[in-house]
């Protein structure tokens, strides 16, 4: 059983899960097509879905990202497009999901295990940070919210370039260690790391058990195990 140390102020919260969608969590999308482990990518599904859980039933605020550009590539800058083409996953490309990273397309909606609810917001992102081109700022501030979660995938990209953002922001931020997957085993904790240091510049970060725990205190809240994509479809 876990006692957290984490205090929170749901009324004053959100979680945001970051881009876990098909085309990075599942094979055949633009994650497989890169070359990375989407497996690796969803090993964090069961970490992500206690929590959502969790914060759901508090009542806490709840939202999404997806990242994907529009059906013309009109919002995907020309230097973006090229490099995804030398990684073998040219943004707009056909793959076995439909066209990689495009909005509407199979492969860019979030996966089935971590399905937003109705009334949960959806952002939809063209860069790799949520606040970048999207209303999720003014979102936050209009329901008083000034502390985000955040967990979802990659660790040193979409969810660093997000983290970056709250805090130039002024939010301030709790990172899910194991609710987080790096494209490479190798950059997981050097991403971690990061946000430690100078006492922890980019905030803060707790396990999934430490945050579902102080969402539901004197509740018993076993570690929950790594998963696999496979294990919990």
């Amino acid at each position: 059983m876990a006692e957290s140390m984490v205090s929170l102020d749901v009324a004053k919260t959100a979680l945001i899960v970051i881009d876990m969608q098909r085309d990075f969590c599942e094979p055949g999308g633009y994650a497989a097509q890169a070359g990375l482990d989407t497996q690796r990518l969803a090993s964090v599904i069961a970490q992500i879905r206690s929590l959502l859980a969790a914060a759901r039933i508090a009542g806490m605020l709840v939202l999404h990202t997806r990242e994907g550009h529009l059906p013309d590539l009109s919002d995907c800058p020309p230097e973006k497009l090229r490099r995804s083409g030398q990684a073998n996953a040219e943004i707009g490309a056909m793959g076995p999901m439909g066209r990689l990273l495009v909005r509407g397309e199979y492969g860019h909606d979030i996966i089935a295990q971590l399905r937003p609810l109705p009334g949960e917001t959806v952002i939809d992102k063209p860069g790799y940070g949520a606040f970048y081109r999207t209303d999720l700022d003014s979102l936050l501030r209009a329901a008083g919210i000034d502390r985000l979660i955040l967990c979802g995938v990659t660790t040193e990209v979409c969810v660093h370039s997000t983290l970056r953002e709250a805090i130039d922001r002024g939010f301030g931020c709790i990172t899910v260690g194991d609710g987080c997957a790096a494209s490479d085993p190798d950059l997981q904790q050097p991403a971690l790391d990061m946000i430690r240091v100078e006492g922890g510049i980019f905030g803060d970060i707790a396990t999934a058990t430490e945050l579902i725990a102080a969402l539901r205190p004197g509740v018993p809240c076993d570690p929950i195990p790594t998963a696999t994509l496979e294990q919990t479809t």
